[in-house]
């Protein structure tokens, strides 16, 4: 199969060991593209790992607004930019072309890390009108991605927004997110915290060329397993369902999340933003090459002839037969599984501002 694209290829000194990406194209933002070509020295050079590499970001501001119809969020927070699950189908990736970087390698080996976050995030929470809603982390990137081992600054955040009582919707398949199990237990005790674990496959060897530095789909089912036991609100994200590749394991996925304790599910299919769909493409014909053809096809159907549709109301959702056939199947396994659409609200109403040294204590 011959691709729709040309890729420009990575080094070829570069090795490439748990990477989903396996290119370098140019953010759609640059104004040059790179292209290597022989200058005719036929001079060995070191084979080289491709390594990841954190730099440090000092925002000014980290709670971010939208208003999009298609998301139930008016507000959200990332803790890094760039993600080392290196997921090939992520649909952030494009967002690293506003730091001049490429959507390929470089959003899962060059990240940004905001360790500030947590005190910007306390400064910002304490202005004057600020009005309560839901904050949603892990929207774009991941927030328990391998490098918050080190940095920590997810767990910073977290405990900032429980010492406000304020509520928060996290989404991830880090299983990082078990370490925090003490602050998630508290808030969930007092309905402020809920969380999503995105599931795309049961295929451990799919997972493992598709989503090389994410957690196994066993460790998935057990996160959720451990978060229910901890006494949080668990929702299963079966996304993004990919046709011709992940589709058919659809019902297996919320069954196996039920049992695990999941209360609700969601559903999405896979969309390939900008930059993303030659990259998917790239893969596909690495990877699943007999595959190619029929899940590009595929793909194309639900987005009315391309690979993407990015218009509102029906970028998260597709049009056309495949689409509707998928969303009766996720219908019909939620009402035999007794799956919610959605968890409960979270509550706002407990929100304060906890007294910091030096402050005038309160009489009553």
């Amino acid at each position: 199969m011959s691709l729709p694209f040309d890729l420009p290829p990575s080094d070829p000194n570069l090795r490439l060991r748990a990477r989903g990406a396996a290119a370098q194209p140019a953010g759609r933002f640059e104004p040059y593209a790179r292209a290597r070509e022989h200058d005719g020295w036929d001079i060995p050079e070191d084979e080289r790992l491709a390594r990841t590499e954190v730099s440090v970001e000092r925002p000014r501001s980290v709670i971010t607004r939208n208003t999009s119809p298609d998301l139930p969020f008016d507000r959200s927070l990332n803790p890094y930019r760039g993600c080392e699950h290196g997921c090939i189908y992520c649909f952030a990736r494009p967002s690293h072309g506003y730091l001049g970087l490429s959507p390929g390698l470089d959003f899962e080996t060059r990240l940004v890390a905001r360790p500030d976050a947590p005190r910007v995030l306390e400064s910002e929470l304490r202005k004057p009108g600020y009005s309560v809603r839901p904050i949603a982390i892990g929207t774009n990137t991941d927030p328990y991605q391998p490098i918050e081992q080190k940095w920590g600054v997810m767990r910073g955040v977290l405990e900032v927004l429980a010492a406000h009582r304020h509520p928060v919707a996290i989404v991830t398949r880090g299983s990082l997110i078990l370490r925090d199990l003490d602050v998630l237990g508290d808030m969930a005790g007092a309905g402020l915290v809920q969380v999503g674990i995105s599931i795309t496959t049961l295929d451990a060897s799919l997972a493992r060329a598709m989503e090389p530095r994410a957690p196994s789909p066993p460790t998935r089912i057990r996160m959720i397993r451990e978060l229910t036991r901890a006494g949080v609100p668990v929702r299963v994200m079966a996304a993004p369902m990919i046709p011709g590749l992940t589709d058919h394991e659809l019902e297996a996925i919320l069954t196996e999340a039920r049992r695990a304790g999941a209360k609700a599910a969601s559903m999405m299919p896979v969309r390939l933003p900008h930059e993303v769909a030659p990259l998917f493409a790239d893969w596909l014909e690495r990877h699943r090459p007999g595959q190619a053809e029929k899940v590009l096809g595929r793909i194309r159907d639900m987005r009315g002839g391309k690979l993407n549709d990015p218009r509102f109301g029906a970028r998260m959702k597709g049009e056309g037969e495949m689409a509707e056939l998928l969303r009766q199947r996720f219908a019909l396994s939620c009402k035999r599984l007794g799956l919610a659409r959605a968890l409960p609200d979270l509550d706002c109403t407990q929100f304060h501002l906890p007294p910091r040294r030096g402050d005038q204590l309160e009489l009553f």
